[in-house]
C-alpha cells in the first residue's frame, strides 16, 4: 500500500557499488513506488567520497533533475564540468550525448542528492564513455534491474531486421 509521505532518511536503500569498484559507490533509495506514483520518479542518492553513483549517460526519452542536499562535487554535463554544493539544482534534459550527465563526489564527505525524473517508458540511455546503450521497458513500480525488457550493448552488436526470420 502506498503512503502520501516518506522521509528520505527512512527509505529503504540498496548499494549501487559493482563488486569492489573504486570508481562507483552509492546508496540508492527509490521513493516513488512507496508513494504510489507511476509518472514521476524520485530517488535519494548518497555517493561515497571520490565516487559516482552511475556511469556518464543521457536519456533519449526522459528528463532528470538533481537537487544537491548535502556535500560537494562536480556535475559533468556534456563536455563541461560544473562545481556543485548544497542547494544546487542540476538539469539533465533528454537528448543526445550533449546532455549526458554524471554527479561525482569530489570531496571527503558523502554527497547526497535527490534525483527526480519523468518515467516515459520505454527509454533508451546512451553511455558516451563506454560506447554502450541500454534499451529498456520498465513496468510501473519497477527498477532498471527489474525491467520487463532490457538490452545493454553496442551498435555494432546489431542484427539485420530479417535475420532469423523464416523468409
Amino acid at each position: 500500500m502506498s503512503i502520501p509521505v516518506i522521509n528520505i532518511h527512512d527509505a529503504d536503500s540498496f548499494s549501487n557499488r559493482p563488486g569492489d569498484s573504486r570508481r562507483f559507490g552509492a546508496q540508492i533509495a527509490p521513493l516513488t513506488a512507496s508513494l504510489g506514483m507511476a509518472g514521476l520518479g524520485a530517488m535519494f542518492v548518497t555517493v561515497e567520497p571520490g565516487r559516482r553513483a552511475f556511469p556518464f549517460h543521457n536519456h533519449l526519452g526522459n528528463d532528470e533533475m538533481f537537487i544537491v542536499i548535502e556535500g560537494e562535487g562536480t556535475y559533468r554535463f556534456g563536455d563541461q564540468d560544473f562545481p556543485v554544493k548544497e542547494g544546487d539544482i542540476c538539469s539533465a534534459p533528454r537528448g543526445g550525448p550533449e546532455t549526458a550527465h554524471q554527479l561525482i563526489n569530489t570531496s571527503g564527505k558523502p554527497l547526497k542528492y535527490l534525483g527526480i525524473s519523468t518515467l516515459n517508458d520505454p527509454d533508451i540511455a546512451e553511455y558516451p564513455d563506454s560506447g554502450k546503450f541500454a534499451a529498456m521497458g520498465i513496468a510501473p513500480g519497477r527498477s532498471f534491474a527489474e525491467a520487463h525488457m532490457k538490452y545493454v550493448g553496442r551498435r555494432d552488436d546489431a542484427h539485420d531486421y530479417w535475420e532469423g526470420e523464416e523468409l
